[in-house]
């Protein structure tokens, strides 16, 4: 009985390294120097996975090569799957090893100082002999880190992408602010706005909050510093949408113009839709989600 699934190409790992670093990297010279291995091998590795593939990735322009939009599309299948190799290779390393290994953490700001911080401080005390590493950015930017493989775990606000399994951890309310002295409470009259940059999961919601209020979202200044909003609202720059807990911290505390929260966003911790989790990772956020009962 004959199946209708096409048969899968002999690719190699290796071949989608060398795609990736070709596409993260200025000139193909750059790139064989990142992955240290000759420009003609990694010409020559790349030769074999357009004809394994069977498909063209790049053209020629003039002594250039660029890549055709068929690269884009295998470049990011690519990233997956060497993310998932890595995820692998990193499990069996653990299980030889018997250790806790490495465990990379990414956390929004609100996580890392506002709520886990010393949930954080604490699981690295316990686990001397873990190497743990951390970085603070906005969620965005940590869900790209997970996809690409960089990061294990991200607590950040809650994404909508099938490719991310999230545990929720708490809700935060957002309330609205204003400069010192206004106190408009009818929302057609709110704005302009200071906020996240485009992009932000944050800045999407409040923004489909304020339509649902038949509020305008004329946004004059971004940062995805909550400290530089609020210092920028105090100036009389313009309104902002943040949770209570940073809004209200001194020295620059501002005062919200109704007390009703205008939405809630829910933090998680995220990771890969993967079969081999890391350990640690699974440790951590059971740790977080009992801090997060705790204080809830």
């Amino acid at each position: 009985m004959s199946s209708s699934r096409p048969r899968l190409p002999e690719v190699s790992v290796t071949q989608l390294e060398y795609l990736v670093a070709v596409h993260q990297n200025t000139t193909w010279a750059e790139a064989a120097k990142s992955l240290g291995v000759s420009q003609s091998a990694l010409s020559q590795g790349l030769a074999e996975l357009q004809r394994r593939l069977g498909i063209q990735l790049f053209s020629w322009e003039g002594r250039r090569r660029v890549p055709l939009e068929t690269a884009r599309h295998v470049t990011e299948h690519a990233r997956r799957i060497l993310a998932q190799t890595g995820d692998l290779a990193a499990w069996a390393e653990r299980v030889r090893a018997g250790s806790a290994g490495k465990l990379r953490v990414g956390m929004i700001d609100a996580a890392a100082v506002d709520h886990f911080g010393e949930t954080l401080r604490e699981f690295r005390e316990n686990r001397p002999e873990l190497d743990l590493h951390v970085i603070v950015g906005p969620s965005g930017q940590l869900l790209q880190g997970l996809s690409t493989g960089d990061l294990d775990l991200a607590v950040c606000v809650q994404p909508d992408d099938p490719g991310v399994a999230n545990v929720p951890l708490l809700e935060e309310e957002l309330l609205v602010y204003g400069p010192p002295g206004v106190r408009q409470s009818e929302p057609t009259l709110w704005g302009p706005w200071v906020t996240f940059p485009q992009g932000s999961l944050t800045r999407d919601l409040i923004g489909k909050a304020l339509r649902s209020l038949r509020a305008p979202f004329d946004v004059v200044a971004e940062s995805n510093q909550p400290e530089v909003l609020s210092e920028m609202v105090l100036i009389g720059m313009g309104w902002t949408v943040l949770p209570r807990i940073q809004a209200e911290r001194p020295p620059a505390s501002l005062t919200p113009i109704r007390q009703t929260p205008l939405l809630k966003r829910t933090l998680v911790a995220a990771t890969r839709h993967t079969g081999l989790a890391n350990p640690a990772a699974i440790e951590l956020i059971e740790e977080l989600q009992r801090h997060a009962t705790d204080v809830s």
